[in-house]
């Protein structure tokens, strides 16, 4: 896809302060703040919340991080991993949504009811609104909340926005898939709108400024009008290295060797996020946050292979629960950790996160009932063992079943053709289809091991709808025991029976055309009225109390209600 010119911020302008020559490294860049508050008693950085930054990745692939052994230069990441924690037995979710929910709720998809698929862009759906979000309990606990980027967490209506789920304020994209710098989206042929937001306004003025960039800017204006001595959260959440593939050219100029056409683009957009994320650590220190702050670096999903991304060695992509599409980047810095420069292997979760930082944050959980997430806390700082035992990758009821699953090779207590998967202690269990299951080495590569091509050829055509893994022993899923092991079955089969009797019912309504933006000038935004007064039924579904009696998606909706009711009782 052509790469568009920025408009009304040039390059030049950007060289002209500095934007992307900081050196945020040099000790003498503390604000004059900073230097204040180390004086003033009372105000030392262990006696007040921290700040906390937390930067989620879109699609970046396991392999495509500097210490991971990447072709792509990564530097900034990289320091702040090694001067950190590096979190090597981190998980997340193998698609956007599910991953996002997770993080803002600290619950399981199957406790969201989003646990098929992603919010599409004219469904009438959202992050169920009697849940609690993150942002929300930081707000109770006095901190200021701020998001910059993308959420694809719903906006049917204004009830679902960003600043009507916990944030004071929002620069960003509510879709999944934006152009870099005209910011449209079309979902489906004729069917485009213009997806910019600040606050609850369409930010019409931004169009031309490349995302990456631009979002790394909002955040160093956040921290510069912001006093540090007040508690601050950010959610940092890039476009980056999602689709299209689009980037500044002088960054792709630094990859012209790479053969890939694909891979040099993703590469180029990796380093451009790198570079933001050193001006956002250089903010911290320039305006007096650093000292008390906390950094989490997170990816959303695995790499899509085809459009560039790596998750080599691990097997499977983006979509897939294979490791190559639930393992995550992810790493803690910060000057509060007390074992820094180290590498964990605590089994840490997505959900985890809003457990972690509400406590942090000195927040109140005792009135947050139904938390799957655990405060890891201890275990990134001081190095002991993780509370988090096993990880419900998840139940998908809806997602296309395996046509060699059964209820009897389930030993009967579980349909094998229901896609699922979870992790216990050293185990994993995958049943129905998991997706992808290939290994992708990196595009750059041009010979492919023979040992495991001729692997995964060995199993190519097998139709199978149970695996076993020994993940510590095996992380890249290439020895199935589940005829070895049909006790391990057994009792993982077992976790997926009482973790299924929990679920809600899947919320994934029809379309409703008016989400079309050409009813809605043009951009993406809320479309159903506050008059409507949409409401979350007990089957989980949508229903819209002032529709007539006679309507066209009735039958539809009358359709998914019996699927859903049909394929989460106990007998799946």
């Amino acid at each position: 896809m052509a790469v568009y010119a920025l408009t009304g911020f040039s390059l030049v302008s950007l060289l002209s302060f500095g934007y992307m020559s900081w050196d945020w490294m040099k000790p003498n860049i503390l604000g004059n703040a900073a230097m204040e508050a180390r004086e003033k008693p009372g105000l030392a950085a262990s006696s007040r919340p921290p700040h906390i930054i937390f930067i989620l990745t879109d699609d970046q692939g396991y392999h495509d991080v500097g210490y991971h052994g990447s072709d792509i230069e990564t530097p900034t990441l990289d320091r702040l991993a090694a001067e950190g924690v590096k979190l090597e037995n981190y998980y997340i979710q193998p698609i956007c949504t599910p991953s996002r929910s997770q993080l803002i709720t600290g619950r399981y998809q199957i406790h969201t009811g989003l646990q098929h698929s992603i919010i599409r862009p004219r469904q009438p759906n959202c992050l169920p609104l009697n849940q609690v979000t993150l942002p929300q309990k930081l707000q109770e606990a006095g901190y200021s909340t701020h998001m910059v980027g993308k959420w694809h967490l719903g906006f049917y209506k204004k009830e679902c926005l960003p600043t009507r789920r916990g944030f004071d304020t929002f620069l960003g994209s509510l879709t999944g898939n934006v152009d870099y710098y005209r910011y449209d989206n079309c979902d489906g042929p004729g069917v485009c709108g213009y997806d910019l937001h600040e606050g609850e306004n369409v930010a019409w003025d931004q169009s031309g400024k490349y995302s990456t960039l631009l979002y790394a800017q909002r955040v160093r204006r956040i921290l510069a009008t912001h006093s540090p001595q007040e508690p601050i959260f950010i959610y940092v959440a890039f476009q980056a290295v999602h689709t299209p593939l689009q980037s500044p050219k002088e960054y792709i100029y630094r990859y012209r060797a790479m053969g890939n056409v694909a891979r040099r683009k993703y590469a180029a957009m990796v380093t451009c996020m790198d570079e933001a994320v050193k001006n956002i650590t250089w903010a911290l220190k320039k305006y007096g946050y650093y000292d008390n702050s906390l950094i989490v670096f997170s990816t959303d999903n695995g790499g899509q292979t085809f459009s560039g991304g790596s998750n080599w060695p691990l097997r499977g992509r983006k979509g897939t629960y294979w490791e190559g599409g639930v393992r995550g980047i992810g790493f803690v810095h910060s000057p509060l950790i007390k074992r820094k420069r180290r590498t964990s292997r605590a089994l840490i979760h997505i959900t985890d996160w809003y457990p972690t930082l509400v406590t942090l944050a000195g927040g109140n959980l005792s009135d947050t009932e139904g938390l799957d997430g655990y405060n890891v806390w201890p275990a990134i700082s001081e190095g002991k063992v993780s509370p988090r035992t096993e990880i419900l990758h998840n139940i998908d009821p809806l997602y296309n079943l395996a046509k060699s699953g059964s209820f009897e090779e389930g030993q009967g207590i579980w349909n094998t053709a229901v896609q699922a998967s979870i992790r216990m202690g050293d185990w994993k269990l995958l049943t129905g289809d998991p997706g992808y299951s290939d290994w992708i080495p990196p595009q750059t590569l041009t010979n492919f091991p023979g040992s495991w091509w001729n692997l995964e050829r060995l199993t190519d055509g097998v139709r199978k709808s149970i695996w076993l893994f020994n993940i510590s022993r095996d992380p890249y899923e290439r020895y199935d025991l589940s005829e070895q092991r049909p006790d391990v079955v057994r009792s993982l089969l077992k976790r997926l029976v009482y973790y299924n009797r929990t679920a809600i019912p899947v919320r994934y309504p029809a379309e409703d055309p008016r989400g079309n933006p050409e009813f809605n000038g043009g951009a993406w935004g809320p479309w159903a009225s506050e008059e409507e007064d949409w409401e979350e039924e007990r089957d989980g579904l949508l229903k819209n109390k002032n529709r007539k009696k006679k309507c066209k998606i009735c039958k539809l909706r009358s359709f998914f209600r019996k699927l859903n009711t049909r394929l989460m009782s106990n007998r799946i």
